[in-house]
């Protein structure tokens, strides 16, 4: 998959803040989906379940 778009840069820095151990169960069509993709795939959910409710539900 060739992406002629840079990634989004806030998609950037939510990756970066994920801890290794999940960085390294994505793959990458996964980490694609995240950076390039509005539609994250399911198993990409699952894997971030617990880090995206803090990004949809803030608490400040």
């Amino acid at each position: 998959m060739d992406h002629k778009n840079q990634p989004d840069p806030m998609r950037v820095a939510i990756v970066k803040m994920l801890p290794r151990d999940i960085k390294e169960k994505l793959t990458i069509e996964e980490m694609n989906a995240l950076l390039y993709e509005e539609v994250l795939p399911d198993s990409l959910i699952e894997k971030l379940k617990d880090y995206l409710a803090d990004i949809d539900n803030p608490s400040e």
